[in-house]
């Protein structure tokens, strides 16, 4: 997108209309405290580590999706992250590089969202690591339930769940869990992980300034990818306690049987907080109803996709080993820290 472009639909972008390469200097000034800036090739890594860790955590994806990955860098979660260009992934130098500086005593785990480009990628910079003699492996979260189709040839898009296995294996990887533990915690971790996105209204295109899908008045985008991919069709419009009901319903029909949930109300980037406070009640209430709790949540932009109207609902059900790495504390720059009773303490109750 041009500069013009970007003025008249009311953007703020530099003068060449590429965000990332400023945004990134951006993100690091404003977050020196936690995280450092690399370039060429450009990776963030986390400037405090916790000493008992022996395996370094990579993730990353492309920019648009922030405060993902680099929001969740630092003790308790992540210690670097690979940021791609707007909705693409890394290239595989940015990895290997990222994996490289942060490999510990028994090598890197890699957490991946299930998308070709992520894959390819991080697939590379994993045979170079291991031909250099690092240890190296991966937990692939694929966790959107809309593209869980035999139509659909890469399977379940990662989605918000990342999140999730993200603040997980980081709390584990804090306790001394090796390499094996931590990839079949992370596994078991995105197994019991499922979501679902929905939007009124498509992200505005980073090159056009055009919305990157049309919808007609009162339709509404059911299963839209985080990258503004869209759904098998569209629908119209339900109510919102309807909406939010039959979302939560799908969602926790794609787990298994549990007593607990987490739960992320996920706003895409133009829905309010207040709007996302509404679905999150709508959805804790469904939850209720079907014999379940809510032992932990988070409620804001933490996947959105650029400025799309729309939220997604991810559900994880957590046994107690689960809820206690959750509730362990994550100093990074997006991670909610609340100082209040636990919800693995609210479980026992």
């Amino acid at each position: 997108m041009s500069s013009e472009t970007a003025e008249a639909m009311g953007h703020f972008h530099p003068e060449d209309g590429d965000p990332v390469p400023v945004a990134l200097c951006g993100f690091a000034r404003a977050n020196s405290d936690f995280v450092e800036l690399h370039e060429s090739p450009t990776f963030f890594t986390a400037r405090h580590r916790n000493g008992r860790r022996t395996v370094g955590l990579v993730s990353g994806g492309g920019s648009g999706h922030e405060p993902l990955h680099a929001g969740f860098l630092g003790e308790g979660m992540l210690d670097a992250v690979a940021p791609g260009k707007v909705f693409a992934s890394p290239h595989n130098r940015q990895v290997l590089e990222a994996s490289r500086h942060v490999a510990g005593e028994q090598g890197v785990l890699h957490i991946v969202k299930n998308y070709t480009g992520d894959r390819i990628n991080f697939g590379i910079a994993a045979e170079r690591l291991r031909l250099e003699g690092i240890e190296v492996r991966r937990v692939l979260v694929d966790d959107d339930i809309a593209t869980d189709s035999a139509d659909t040839a890469t399977g379940r898009r990662g989605t918000a769940g990342t999140v999730v296995v993200e603040k997980v294996l980081g709390a584990a990887a804090d306790d001394g869990a090796g390499l094996d533990d931590l990839v079949e915690l992370g596994t078991r971790v995105a197994s019991v992980t499922r979501s679902l996105a929905v939007a009124s209204q498509a992200q505005t295109a980073i090159h056009s300034g055009r919305p990157a899908f049309e919808l007609e008045p009162g339709e509404l985008e059911y299963g839209v990818g985080i990258h503004g991919e869209r759904a098998a069709s569209s629908l119209a419009r339900p109510a919102t306690p309807e909406l939010v009901r039959r979302m939560t319903g799908e969602v926790l029909n794609a787990l298994p049987d549990g007593a607990d949930a987490i739960v992320i109300v996920n706003g895409l980037g133009a829905v309010t907080l207040l709007e996302l406070n509404v679905i999150f009640e709508y959805a804790a209430r469904e939850i209720e109803l079907r014999g379940r709790r809510v032992v932990g949540n988070l409620v804001g932009d933490y996947v959105p996709a650029l400025d799309m109207r729309g939220f997604s609902i991810t559900v994880t059900m957590a046994d107690a080993e689960l809820l206690a790495l959750w509730d362990a504390p994550a100093f990074t720059p997006a991670f909610p820290n609340r100082l209040v009773t636990t919800s693995t303490e609210r479980r026992q109750q």
